[in-house]
């Protein structure tokens, strides 16, 4: 990989409990260390995938943990569910509840479960007094009736890919909004229209790891290193520096997140 400019930045929402990385989870976080992350956010989107959050951010100083249930998983969501995403968010460097929210594009899950999850997610949100990762896909009017049903409500909307109205209406709500790499890819011209118009004190940068890596790489998996590709990218976009990104970005997560 080419040499990036040595600036701290944060990966506020990848998945390296999955899988992906069993075979070098070890390299991956070193990586991100040599390479100038200076906070990962580890995002619970399954109890499994929770408590595994939850023991990487125990065992490595600069990841962080969110819990949370995926829409994906709403049909098998209960009582005795939330307790244990509750117990679990009370552990050390549990930053947000999430991920959670609708997703109508898989329809993994029937829609009246996902909204059941998504409402109990943010009840819990709310109580706990920590902000929600939402993921939203092809759903806008309901997840923003449910949000606006239950305000006030401090968010993140991961991974955007909603239209301009969406944009607006949830800038309006006061949440943040958070892009990937998929920011960088030659066909994503709507997406960076709508990058561009998004405050960049209202920004945050993700990988989405392993998921969405950045042009070029494609076809790969993605890590939390490949977010100085959304930082250059999104730098481009503004017409500002990689370094002003990479300071206000991270400057605003860490804010969000009460990260230390």
């Amino acid at each position: 990989m080419e040499n990036f400019p040595h600036t701290r930045l944060a990966d506020t929402h990848c998945h390296l409990d999955f899988p992906d990385f069993d075979r070098d989870r070890e390299e991956v976080v070193q990586r991100c260390q040599t390479e100038g992350i200076d906070f990962v956010i580890n995002v619970g989107s399954s109890l499994k995938g929770c408590r595994d959050s939850v023991e990487l951010a125990g065992k490595y100083a600069f990841i962080y943990a969110s819990v949370g249930i995926h829409p994906h998983e709403a049909d098998n969501f209960n009582q005795e569910i939330k307790t244990e995403v509750k117990r679990l968010a009370g552990a050390d460097k549990v930053v947000a509840i999430g991920e959670t929210g609708l997703d109508y594009y898989r329809n993994l899950s029937r829609p009246e479960n996902q909204k059941a999850l998504f409402i109990s997610m943010i009840s819990l949100a709310k109580e706990l007094d920590l902000p929600l990762i939402i993921h939203n896909r092809q759903a806008q009017d309901d997840t923003l009736k449910l949000l606006k049903d239950s305000m006030p409500v401090k968010a993140v909307v991961h991974c955007f890919s909603g239209d301009e109205q969406f944009l607006k209406d949830c800038l309006d709500l006061g949440f943040f909004i958070s892009f990937t790499c998929n920011l960088t890819y030659k066909k994503a011209q709507n997406l960076k229209n709508l990058a561009k118009i998004t405050p960049l004190e209202k920004l945050f940068l993700e990988t989405d790891a392993p998921f969405l890596p950045p042009e070029g790489w494609r076809g790969k998996r993605n890590e939390p290193i490949y977010v100085k590709k959304l930082a250059e990218e999104l730098a481009l976009l503004k017409g500002v520096s990689f370094e002003q990104i990479a300071e206000v970005t991270t400057q605003n997560a860490r804010h969000f997140f009460n990260l230390t």
